[in-house]
């Protein structure tokens, strides 16, 4: 059938994924072909030092991403659509949404972003035996306890944004198992929490006067595949203000950018790994086998299906190279040159590979919020050089670059060094490789790995929660998650390898030794500049 076809008796899929900076639709045949999208920008806010969305705007993101989406079927197909084979839902994992038993929110909406949780997830990693990283729910939770908020007592349900939007539209209180990793641990045996810390979870919650059963708190765990409800007409209604789309669509689990960057790069079985590079930056493996120890700089999550998969989570990624890239515009405006700013990103990044594989011995931290991974719970923006460091343009985009992926390679550096994961491909996607080869040959040096980029990088989460929509309607006869992938998606699709130069390692290696002293003038900074 012809795309038209398709669209007019429903055989698509759906999928939308609430970004950092922009909530993305695409719309695909059961295939993955990409037939139609729509976009809504956003933005979060620091409101009284919580980085937060106000859930009224997640609404109005969907509905106007949704009109987006909606409008470019109509200019390319001439038809409106009215269904679909299924759709779902994907977000930035992670954070804190507490709604009481009459669904009313009791506390602002604490977004992956925030790290003001130490206490707290020092606790639990130690009650647990397990990493618990600063941004999961349940740390947010245990944090506000130990905090003293009142609106604690009244908390019948705790969702991620992922998880409550589907919520709202489908009146089902569940959540795929990549984004409920992101909530608590998860035994990749059971698919669910792990049975013996939600105990011990349980059994804190009392000993701190509060009578909160994790399970009943949390929403449902489901697996890639799993039936997670139908959109219901109040959802419809919400999402199509032309009153066009039909209820009862199936929906598939609601998954978290980490699920969804997996499943967008066919990372999904072991010894796979992707990077995604956006606001945040991580980078993600497919285990073989359990780490040989707890490491805080290391999250253990899952893949769609359940696979255990170790990441290396940065909160900064391209905000303040964004920031960067802005001041030339400013600048080319100042000079009377209208600037295309994506021409202007690609002949910015270009120029960097010219700059010295070290960058000159300049340094930078792109860190506009706290870093997990360094353990550094504010952000300050740096750029630093010695008097003779190589000043240039090229070794100054450069280093903006490195920087963007310098905590993300810290904790990478445990797993493939210290810990002996095996890696045969490393998928990179986001924003950040729209510009060919450029971060392609960036990630291969700091991972010493070879690195592919496919045409559909770009394409990120929102194909990935579209692709697992699909294999929800029409995908389960192929056989298990990956082999869907590999059988209908990615069976057809390109993307060169680009191999690591041994001179770009060594100079990002240099790079690192570099960053890893330099952070001492990071928390220097946080302690002398406070206005």
């Amino acid at each position: 059938m012809d795309a038209k076809t398709l669209i007019v008796q429903g055989k698509t899929a759906l999928g939308i994924e609430f970004g950092s900076t922009r909530i993305k639709g695409v719309l695909v045949d059961y295939s993955g072909n990409v037939l139609a999208s729509g976009v809504y920008d956003w933005e979060n806010r620091l409101e009284n030092g919580v980085w937060t969305y106000a859930l009224e705007d997640a609404k109005k993101g969907l509905r106007s991403c949704y009109g987006s989406l909606r409008k470019n079927v109509e200019d390319k197909y001439g038809v409106t659509p009215s269904t679909f084979g299924a759709m779902g839902v994907s977000a930035m994992m992670h954070g804190y949404i507490a709604l009481d038993k009459y669904d009313k929110q009791l506390a602002p909406f604490q977004t992956w972003r925030n790290t003001n949780t130490t206490q707290s997830a020092d606790k639990l990693t130690e009650l647990f035996d397990f990493n618990i990283p600063l941004r999961w729910s349940c740390a947010h939770l245990y944090q506000r306890i130990l905090d003293g908020e009142s609106h604690v007592k009244n908390v019948a349900s705790v969702f991620t944004l992922a998880a409550w939007v589907h919520y709202v539209l489908t009146g089902r209180k569940v959540i795929g198992i990549g984004d409920a990793a992101g909530m608590f641990p998860i035994d990749s045996a059971t698919h669910d929490y792990d049975s013996d810390m939600a105990d011990k979870f349980d059994a804190l919650m009392k000993e701190s006067g509060h009578d909160l059963k994790l399970r009943e708190v949390f929403p449902a765990v489901l697996v890639a595949g799993d039936d997670a409800g139908t959109l219901t007409a109040e959802g419809a209604a919400l999402m199509d203000e032309t009153g066009t789309l039909k209820p009862g669509i199936p929906l598939c689990p609601p998954e978290g950018d980490a699920g969804t960057g997996m499943t967008a790069t066919n990372s999904v079985a072991p010894r796979t790994g992707n990077l995604s590079a956006g606001t945040s930056t991580f980078a993600m493996i497919v285990l073989e086998r359990p780490l040989k120890k707890l490491h805080r700089e290391i999250d253990m999550v899952t893949t769609p299906s359940g696979f255990p998969c170790a990441m290396s989570h940065a909160n900064n990624g391209t905000t303040d190279l964004n920031a960067w890239v802005s001041v030339f515009n400013e600048f080319c405006g100042l000079m009377g040159i209208s600037a295309d700013m994506g021409e202007l990103y690609g002949k910015l990044y270009t120029h960097a590979l010219k700059g010295d594989a070290d960058c000159g011995g300049l340094l930078a931290y792109g860190y506009y919020s706290g870093e997990n991974v360094t353990f550094i719970n504010e952000g300050r923006p740096l750029f630093a050089r010695m008097p003779g460091s190589k000043f240039n343009l090229a070794n100054f985009m450069r280093v903006n670059l490195y920087t963007s992926l310098g905590a993300v390679k810290l904790g990478m550096d445990i797993l493939l060094k210290d810990e002996g994961v095996k890696l045969d491909m490393m998928m990179g996607h986001g924003g950040l490789f729209k510009t060919p080869l450029v971060m392609q040959k960036i990630l291969a040096a700091a991972v010493n790995s070879p690195v592919t980029v496919m045409s559909t990088a770009s394409e990120g989460g929102a194909w990935g929660i579209a692709l697992l929509a699909a294999y929800l309607a029409d995908g389960k006869n192929d056989g298990k998650l990956e082999d869907y992938l590999s059988k209908r998606i990615f069976k057809n699709l390109t993307g060169e390898a680009v191999n690591p130069d041994p001179e770009d390692v060594a100079g990002f290696e240099e790079f690192t030794r570099h960053y890893v002293a330099g952070l001492d003038v990071e928390r220097a900074a946080i302690n002398a500049m406070k206005w």
